[in-house]
Formats: C-alpha cells, structure tokens, sequence
C-alpha cells in the first residue's frame, strides 16, 4: 500500500521524536564514559602506593613473602571474574567478551569456576560453552563499584580458604580510542615468583628507604588484599568505560540512521506532495477547458 500525505507525517514526527530519545541516551552515554574514565585515573596514585609498599615488603623477602608468591599445590580450580554488561544497545559487547573468555579458558586445566558481573554476559558466557557458577549485578555508578569489589574478594577468599584457588583471573573489555574496546585478561592469583621480582626491583622514590613497622606477613597480606581491591575496581570502571562507549557508538550510528530515514521519508513527502498539487492543477485546467469549451457553444 503506498503511503499517503498524513502517513508519511506521522513517520516524520515518529522518527523525530525517537531521535531525540536517541540524542539524550547518547549524552548519557558519553557523560558516563567520562565519569569511569576519571575514576580509573583517580585510582592511579593509590596503585603506585599500594605498588611501593609491596616492593617494600619484598625487597628483603623471607619466608612469609615465599609463601605468599607460591600457589597452594594443593588447588586445582580455575576461577575467573568476568565484567560484562546487564542493559542492552551495546552491540557485540558481551558476545566478544564470551568468545575471548572461552578461547582464554579452554586449554587450561582443571575445574573452571565462572562468575559473571551481568546478566546478558552470563547468558552469552553459557552459550560459549562456559556457563557461569555464579552472578553480580553491574553497578550503576561509580560509588556502586567498591560494594561489588567487596563481594567479589570475600567470595573469592571464602574460596580460598577452602584451597580451591589455584588460578584467579578477570576477563573485561577495557575502552580504546575511538569509542572502541577491546577484550583483555588478567592473571590475579597466585602470586607467582615473577610477580614477586618485579615489585621488589621497583625503584624508590627519595633516597631514604622505609621499614615496614609491625608483622612483615600481616603488611604483606593487607597490601595484597588492597592490590586485589585495586585490580578488581580498576576492572570494573573500565569495563563500565568500554560499556558506554560501545552504547555511544550505537547511538551515533543510530542516529546517522535516523538522519538517513528522515531524509529519505522527507524526499517522498515532497514528490507526493508536489504530484498531488499537479494533480490538482489538471483536475483545475481541465474544468476551465471544458466551460470555456461549453461556452464557446
């Protein structure tokens, strides 16, 4: 059926109306992308320091700072955090991260212990082939990130306790220039030898080197558990940063859509238009022919 005058207004107001619903999403978005960025650079220093003290502490290693760069040789499984999305309008977002996650975890050894930070990602992640153990819900802000972190290290020590850890590991996809991501992994635990040698050949900063006051081993677990917290958070903001920015490239290529539609549909508008006016122009000329006609007569 072709479209009439008032059926083609009615797509142009639609299709208008939905641009702008797109133009505030797409504000959104990019706020968003920028309050995750900031909360990431924010997070630099804290990582430096909690970096240095680590180095302090393994500068002189001696037993306690052995035992904490070696895996239990008791633990077979496989556990790995993974950030993914829980809204939609993100493209491929959490199909890629699935596909990276199954291709990373195949060949390991061992029980695999899956937990996904999103619904749409835990759905994706069983289609690939590893479905997750267990859920988080996204946070929705910035302040929302350090409660999620929190869940996630008393998790994964309950774990531990138990020596089930042997391999821990965080799957997110981590922004690019560009509003681009990419799918990137990190290796948490165990905290292996050269994990140890690279902390403690890290230089100091002045030249007056600091001693650690107290039990070596109870600094050394508290600095691993902020190096945990700091990992795990910068994982996340950054996954929230890549969401975002996958959302803003959907809604600026949306809304080159809509532009498109609008053009087109104003462009039909005006030709039915302007061949309904020549319409009624003949329909004009004829009726004078025809009196002139029946005059003349």
């Amino acid at each position: 059926m072709s479209d009439t005058l008032a059926s083609l207004r009615r797509k142009i107001n639609g299709a208008g109306d939905l641009k702008s619903v797109v133009r505030s999403m797409k504000a959104l978005a990019a706020s968003s992308v920028g309050q995750y960025e900031r909360s990431v650079l924010a997070l630099a220093d804290y990582d430096r320091t909690v970096e240095l003290g680590l180095a302090v502490c393994l500068r002189n290693r001696d037993a306690a700072a052995q035992r904490a760069a070696k895996p239990d040789a008791g633990a077979t499984a496989v556990t790995a955090i993974v950030f993914g999305s829980d809204q939609g309008l993100v493209g491929q977002f959490n199909d890629v991260l699935a596909d990276f996650v199954a291709r990373a975890l195949g060949p390991l050894p061992g029980e695999k212990k899956v937990w996904a930070v999103g619904e749409r990602v835990r759905s994706r992640l069983a289609d690939a082939g590893v479905p997750p153990v267990g859920l988080f819900n996204v946070p929705t802000s910035v302040n929302a990130i350090t409660p999620l972190v929190g869940r996630i290290i008393v998790e994964g020590e309950s774990h531990h306790g138990q020596g089930e850890i042997a391999d821990f590991r965080l799957f997110h996809n981590r922004p690019m220039p560009g509003a681009a991501y990419e799918p990137v992994s990190q290796r948490l635990l165990p905290l292996d030898e050269a994990w140890a040698l690279r902390l403690a050949d890290l230089p100091w900063p002045t030249g007056n080197l600091p001693e650690v006051i107290g039990g070596r081993e109870r600094t050394l677990q508290a600095l691993v558990r902020e190096y945990l917290f700091v990992s795990l958070f910068k994982a996340c903001a950054e996954s929230l940063a890549a969401e975002n920015a996958s959302r803003l490239a959907a809604m600026q290529r949306a809304e080159k859509n809509i532009d498109e539609l609008v053009e087109s549909l104003n462009q039909t508008f005006r030709r039915l238009r302007q061949t309904s006016i020549d319409e009624e122009l003949f329909d004009v000329i004829s009726g004078y022919e025809s009196l002139s006609r029946a005059q003349v007569r």
